[in-house]
């Protein structure tokens, strides 16, 4: 079934609705201030539903607060030949690549509807992509001590044998933003240039590289990381064009 599409007149709220905007391919730096203001907006009560931004971007390295200056390993220098842009951010965690072939989403939540606990937040997200792997027949799982999904045989392994999705949030007044990076048919080389989210040794996979021919189309994992996500926090998926998500944050916008 097609998600619900959203009337022009969205700032009549869908009682507990989650929704989901499609960006296609975007520079990060433009998606970046996208989000800010969606939260700016989320707070401040004039977008009056959750949001989750769905996007692809060209190459970029981003840089989390905990970021190590180790742990990036390319010098500015390399990532400018290789056509990847560098960031730094304020969501959690260390550095991560994002880039063509990956799904990344953007959750914009306001856990004051749900439940106030990061922690909690974080193994929802984790979960929502496990259940859209187990779509797939790929079994994905958590690694004690580490955020994100890792595939693989051996999950008692501290740190996982093969890392398929990372994440990293950050909240203000309870309102999530930054979040989720799945790969589904990412150039795995590009992790190379970082060590992935501050875990030495760990080896990074796609749904690609896992299924082979076989696997899904990004657009086919964009809608089931939708699905789920709106499942595990009982909220109705209802796809939301970005013109009108522009509107609404047009409107919310000091005159």
């Amino acid at each position: 079934m097609a998600p619900e599409v959203v009337p022009s007149d969205v700032r009549r709220a869908t009682s507990d609705a989650l929704y989901v905007v499609q960006l296609g391919r975007r520079p990060y730096a433009e998606v970046l201030e996208l989000q800010r203001a969606v939260a700016r907006a989320r707070i401040a009560g004039d977008v009056p539903e959750d949001v989750l931004l769905l996007v692809e971007h060209p190459p970029v390295v981003t840089l989390g607060r905990s970021s190590k200056t180790a742990h990036l390993v390319a010098s500015a220098e390399l990532l400018a030949a290789r056509g990847v842009e560098l960031f730094e951010v304020e969501r959690g965690g260390d550095v991560t690549f994002h880039g063509p072939g990956q799904l990344v989403g953007y959750p914009v939540v306001d856990l004051k509807r749900h439940k106030q606990d990061l922690h909690w937040y974080l193994r929802q997200v984790e979960e929502a992509l496990i259940r859209a792997l187990a779509r797939h027949g790929v079994a994905g799982w958590r690694s004690a001590g580490y955020t994100g999904v890792w595939v693989g045989d051996e999950p008692d392994v501290v740190g996982g044998t093969r890392k398929i999705a990372s994440i990293g949030v950050h909240a203000r007044d309870w309102v999530t933003w930054h979040g989720f990076a799945l790969n589904v048919a990412t150039e795995l080389a590009y992790f190379d240039l970082i060590v992935p989210c501050g875990i030495q040794g760990v080896t990074m996979t796609s749904l690609a590289r896992e299924l082979g021919p076989g696997a899904p189309s990004l657009d086919v994992v964009a809608a089931d990381a939708a699905a789920e996500f709106g499942a595990l926090f009982g909220l109705a998926v209802a796809e939301l064009p970005v013109e009108r998500l522009t509107e609404l944050l047009g409107a919310a916008a000091p005159r």
